[in-house]
């Protein structure tokens, strides 16, 4: 069968290339390069040599307009031209394997899931974790009543040195996704901004690493709710001890608890005590792996690197089979909500529901 022509954007110094956006596609044997388009002259060159592209561009516009590729890697990981980039390929009839944060704000997303659905396009966005075989493991325990009624979900940031807003905005897009693929649309979301110890005000407002937009704060503790009894917090600061080991997802019921990491093959643990307490003999914590409850990983899991292939995989049967992509850009931009309605919620000092009403960012009306 004919091979699905893929065109790859990047931008080398302002976001690159993604977390390997680009080459997963030489794993892919259903899929060709064509083309790539990098502004930078130099980056555009190492690209194409990298990924065996035949055509180079300069404007990802005249490359879409002349390649007519069916696949657009969107790769470069800073998302201020995430909206432009989105709707062009949509209006090429491209799909798009998109990397994360979707965008800046909530406008932009809704102004991307409008074209994609107009054009009739597929767009899968690089939360790698939600494609793990042992978080599909963890959905289904869950589902089953493996741990009762999902009463909290708990996670943190990386909490190194960009623990606040940089931390939530860059890394908490795949903690919310993830919290929203376990546990559905969160439907409200109290949370307070801490500067210095201090409750944050529009003077600590600052622009992001990464073009990421506006953000505010090195302490955000942020509280949401969703269907049922489950409600989920979310904690990042500037931390002084144990950065870095956090970062982690706890999911706590009625029955037990699971721990899981991020990733394509994260570590993650159940232990069906509602305590959930570490060193009880009445029930140990015991390993999860992608073939179940306490048994071997599998040999077909070995060789996972990133998790991308796995994603494209879909993407691909996603416009086979005419469905969404199971990280979809709507998904994406309920993380992104869930990140900004934190600092809606500190705006407005009470909780908000969602979806948000100001589908602008928060911190510019402060």
């Amino acid at each position: 069968m004919p091979k699905y022509r893929i065109a790859v954007i990047g931008r080398t110094g302002k976001g690159n290339y993604g977390h390997a956006l680009d080459t997963v596609w030489l794993k892919c044997d259903k899929a060709e390069i064509v083309a790539v388009a990098d502004e930078n002259e130099k980056g555009r060159a190492e690209a194409a040599k990298k990924l065996g592209a035949k055509t180079t561009y300069a404007d990802y516009r005249e490359m879409l307009k002349k390649e007519k590729p069916q696949i657009v890697s969107v790769a470069d990981r800073w998302p201020d031209c995430h909206r432009d980039m989105v709707i062009a390929c949509a209006e090429h009839g491209a799909s798009i394997f998109l990397e994360k944060p979707v965008a800046q704000t909530l406008q932009q997303a809704d102004e991307m899931v409008a074209a994609c659905e107009k054009h009739h396009v597929k767009c899968a966005v690089a939360h790698q974790t939600r494609y793990s075989p042992r978080v599909k493991v963890i959905k289904d325990l869950i589902g089953e009543g493996k741990i009762g009624d999902v009463l909290e979900l708990r996670g943190h940031g990386k909490e190194d040195r960009r623990g606040g807003g940089e931390d939530m905005m860059v890394l908490g897009t795949h903690t919310f996704d993830l919290m929203r693929h376990l546990a559905g649309d969160a439907k409200w979301c109290f949370a307070r901004i801490q500067q210095n110890g201090k409750k944050a005000v529009s003077g600590d407002i600052r622009q992001g690493g990464e073009q990421i937009g506006p953000i505010m704060g090195d302490h955000i503790s942020a509280r949401y709710g969703f269907s049922g009894l489950a409600v989920a917090n979310y904690t990042t600061h500037v931390a002084k001890a144990g950065a870095n080991t956090r970062y982690w997802l706890e999911v706590r019921g009625t029955k037990g608890v699971i721990h899981v990491g991020f990733g394509i093959l994260p570590v993650a643990f159940l232990c069906e005590d509602p305590s959930g307490m570490f060193g009880r003999n009445k029930a140990p914590w015991q390993e999860i792996t992608s073939a179940g409850i306490g048994k071997p990983e599998p040999p077909t899991t070995k060789g996972l690197d990133n998790g991308n292939i796995l994603i494209v995989n879909d993407l691909i049967e996603a416009i086979e089979k005419d469905r969404a992509p199971l990280d979809s850009l709507v998904d994406g931009r309920g993380a992104l909500e869930m990140i900004l309605a934190v600092y809606e919620s500190h705006r407005l000092e009470r909780p908000v529901d969602l979806p948000l009403k100001n589908r602008k960012h928060p911190l510019a009306a402060m």
